[in-house]
């Protein structure tokens, strides 16, 4: 797939831009602060409809505007497609593919597919899981759009019963409202379940990949695991044995639920592990092995999406070449070549060889405008 033009009006920083690429490779160079992030940003909302730095929408409207727009055209095997995501300070999004509004916005999943590795990645490693299980989430949006109503449905129902627990926590003890509970208890299995079910099947295709790129960046010499850690025993995957164990689990902490006034249960509390020659990787060793797992990562995250939509993602580098040493940088650069469109920002062009800079498109961005090669040189 191929990003051949994306216009931003009135988001974060930028005015009115559009951006043609002419090139496999763009590299946007620019002071920090300028916008370069933000445009990688843009292109990841398109991808996945989420901000890889969790922005709130109206954080990403100009202030003193009530809208702003995303727009693209993307080409692909199948064709060319048009994009256009609306944000609103106040009120919802909205989406439209090829000059259509969509009512259901998962309909717009998987249209354009994009990996985002920036230096906010360290800290799959050096954070805690919620960082962990919002990557996984991340991924599988793309693997499977359908996922995203899913994780959806699985937060609405863990907000209605926390509430519950909340409103009602004084009179639980009555038959009537340990009725109730036992509903949504229910409601959070079989939504739960869902979400469990194909983090696994996810994180059981991504391993052995992440595994061998592991091996080659690091000469065989460290082994590395990743491994699906649900806060359900999942003994089985199959859907209604995960879905018993699930009530078994709930039944075993209500006390503890009760005292607390909160779910307790659930893969809201999930876990990635990730360890290094079974040794917990934030334990482990220096940073530049730790950059070397997140490196894995995403080289087989790319890998990954590859396989499963049929066309190499999208590639958005956040100034991580700086994050990486000189034998890290060349692995992640021969590991792209021209087999990924990819966006890259960086403050210097001096991280690059002469052959790379020839082959790409070189941008500048400075308070969100955009400069064309001929403006830059």
């Amino acid at each position: 797939m191929y990003l051949k033009t994306i216009h931003l009006r009135q988001f974060r920083n930028y005015q009115d831009q559009k951006v043609n690429f002419n090139a496999a490779k763009t590299i946007l160079v620019g002071n920090n602060a300028q916008g370069k992030s933000n445009l990688l940003e843009a292109v990841e909302l398109l991808a996945t409809l989420r901000s890889h730095r969790m922005a709130r929408d109206r954080d990403l409207v100009q202030e003193g505007e009530a809208i702003a727009q995303i727009h693209a055209t993307l080409e692909r095997d199948t064709g060319t497609s048009d994009l256009c995501l609306t944000l609103r300070r106040q009120g919802r999004r909205s989406v439209a593919l090829n000059g259509e509004s969509l009512r259901r916005q998962m309909d717009f999943l998987g249209v354009l597919n994009a990996v985002q590795f920036s230096s906010l990645d360290l800290d799959l490693v050096r954070g805690g899981p919620e960082g962990r299980r919002h990557w996984l989430d991340t991924l599988l949006i793309q693997l499977e759009p359908v996922y995203a109503h899913i994780l959806q449905q699985y937060h609405q129902v863990l907000r209605q019963r926390n509430a519950f627990f909340k409103k009602k926590l004084e009179t639980l003890h009555t038959a009537s409202l340990q009725s109730e509970l036992a509903l949504w208890d229910a409601q959070l299995a079989t939504a739960g379940t869902r979400v469990i079910r194909r983090r696994d099947r996810a994180i059981q295709r991504l391993a052995p990949i992440a595994t061998a790129w592991h091996a080659s960046i690091s000469g065989s010499t460290e082994i590395l695991q990743v491994k699906y850690s649900p806060n359900i025993p999942l003994e089985h995957n199959n859907l209604e044995e995960v879905q018993a164990a699930f009530l078994t689990k709930i039944q075993q902490r209500s006390v503890a639920e009760l005292h607390q006034g909160t779910t307790l249960v659930g893969p809201h509390r999930d876990e990635i592990e990730l360890t290094i020659n079974q040794t917990p990787a934030r334990q482990y060793g220096s940073q530049g092995q730790q950059r070397t797992l997140v490196l894995a990562l995403k080289l087989a995250e790319l890998q990954l999406i590859e396989e499963v939509v049929g066309e190499p993602p999208i590639l958005l580098l956040d100034d991580v070449l700086a994050e990486l040493d000189p034998s890290r940088q060349n692995q992640l650069l021969d590991a792209i070549q021209d087999r990924f469109q990819t966006l890259i920002t960086t403050t210097h062009l001096s991280s690059f060889d002469s052959q790379w800079l020839k082959s790409s498109q070189i941008l500048a961005v400075n308070l969100g405008e955009i400069s064309s090669p001929d403006e830059l040189y």
